[in-house]
């Protein structure tokens, strides 16, 4: 693995980039789907679809239940129905959802978002926009590193890395850090740790509140 660290000056505008969310988990941990509970009186999955619409004219949900989360969808954003790998499967993981959302995109750069991000902030994701421009050409993401490894589903993809995507998926890959040891990845500087805070079960929500 290569971790690529450069300073950044320039900007990216809105329609060089598209947004992805990812609304596929089972939400085992939680008890309930994620995506709707409210935050501040706001469904989870509304709160960063707006958040991505304010980053990227084009916002992609990828979910394997459309019919779930279609009253909650802000005008602009479409749904990119997930669907499984083989008929023995009917859960893969992000990785594998963010392939099929990934495969619709048009523009260089691609934003993904989980749906589970309560604190996120659009100011930070714009300043991070801001430094794509003089991402190094050999770096496929940029990325927040933790000492867990990469933050992957709250960062930007370059659309070209897809080939490379979906072979590490046909081999069986289906872990995201795996797969991206095997690239180079710009770091992204987290002045904000809480926005990555992820909501995953009672606790989880309870402390956010």
């Amino acid at each position: 693995m290569k971790i690529v660290q450069t300073r950044f000056i320039a900007s990216l505008t809105n329609n060089q980039l598209t947004a992805i969310v990812l609304a596929g988990g089972q939400s085992s941990r939680m008890g309930e789907d994620k995506a709707l509970i409210p935050i501040q009186g706001i469904p989870m999955l509304q709160r960063v679809c707006s958040i991505a619409q304010a980053c990227a004219d084009t916002v992609y949900v990828v979910t394997p239940w459309p019919e779930r989360y279609q009253h909650l969808l802000l005008p602009g954003c479409q749904f990119i129905p997930e669907t499984p790998i083989s008929p023995s499967s009917s859960s893969h993981g992000p990785l594998v959802g963010f392939s099929q959302g990934l495969a619709q995109v048009q523009t260089d750069w691609v934003l993904l978002l989980a749906c589970d991000l309560p604190n996120l902030k659009v100011e930070v994701l714009q300043e991070w926009i801001a430094r794509l421009d003089t991402v190094g050409d050999d770096a496929i993401a940029a990325l927040a590193h933790h000492a867990k490894g990469w933050e992957p589903l709250c960062g930007f993809y370059r659309r070209r890395c897809l080939p490379q995507l979906l072979e590490f998926i046909n081999q069986g890959g289906r872990s995201f850090q795996q797969w991206l040891k095997q690239h180079s990845v710009q770091v992204l500087p987290v002045l904000e740790p809480e926005m990555l805070f992820n909501c995953n079960t009672p606790e989880d929500l309870a402390g956010n509140e």
